[in-house]
């Protein structure tokens, strides 16, 4: 049997005032949760494509399970478990060398444009064995992507998550350990009206392809109500 690797998307269940609410205003608390359900269609469909991984999806509220069978077909569903993030991501690591899994990569729902080469690139390095950790930087100073092949609970316990040193200060926390790390090149994830402003303008001169439902959803639906740099609304 070959290597198991598992990539795993982080996921919330798509509501109204439950996700992306930094991006409110500019927009509704409707159109950000349909906004990140884009984004869930675009990341499950970019994790179909990578070869050697098995497709996984940790959920969260644990009572979404029903929505995300039918957003994510043929992927193995984890309900994220623990009061917060250092627990969710503790427990889903468990849940998945448990499993059988030989590496288990986690990566964010908040990059849409990210070039599935990353997440290639993240599977080659934990199928390599070469070193004890992958990491893909984003630009705020998170992560948004952490590859393993065993847990290390010490690279998550007490940090001080949506800050500017996450990054920093896991890497720091490698180190610490004795372990190997491997970071991907950054990437930008969407969180405040200046990403989404970012996003609208790269899915605009971007080639066809890549992220469909934000693509489509960005530039048809949501095009015109946001200008200007701060991504001010248009609306009266």
């Amino acid at each position: 049997m070959g290597t198991r690797i598992a990539l795993c998307i982080m996921a919330k269940a798509p509501e109204a005032g439950q996700v992306k609410t930094r991006l409110c205003p500019p927009l509704s608390p409707e159109d950000a949760a349909e906004l990140y359900r884009c984004f869930l269609l675009d990341k499950i469909a970019q994790v179909r494509e990578v070869a050697e991984a098995e497709p996984v999806l940790a959920f969260a509220p644990a009572q979404a399970a029903a929505a995300f069978e039918a957003l994510a077909p043929g992927f193995t569903l984890l309900p994220q478990r623990g009061p917060d993030l250092t627990a969710r991501l503790t427990a889903v690591c468990v849940d998945l060398f448990r499993s059988g899994c030989d590496a288990a990569i986690l990566i964010d729902s908040d990059t849409p444009t990210l070039p599935t080469e990353r997440l290639e690139r993240a599977v080659a390095v934990v199928k390599e064995g070469g070193c004890d950790l992958v990491l893909g930087p984003s630009e705020d100073g998170g992560y948004y992507l952490i590859g393993l092949r065993r847990l290390h609970p010490g690279l998550f316990e007490g940090m001080q998550w949506s800050t500017p040193t996450v990054l920093e200060e896991t890497l720091r926390r490698a180190r610490a350990l004795g372990l190997s790390a491997t970071t991907l090149s950054a990437w930008y994830d969407v969180d405040t009206a200046a990403d989404l402003v970012r996003l609208r303008a790269d899915l605009s001169a971007g080639p066809p392809g890549g992220p469909r439902h934000t693509r489509r959803f960005v530039l048809e639906r949501l095009d015109g109500r946001t200008a200007g740099p701060a991504g001010a609304s248009k609306r009266p």
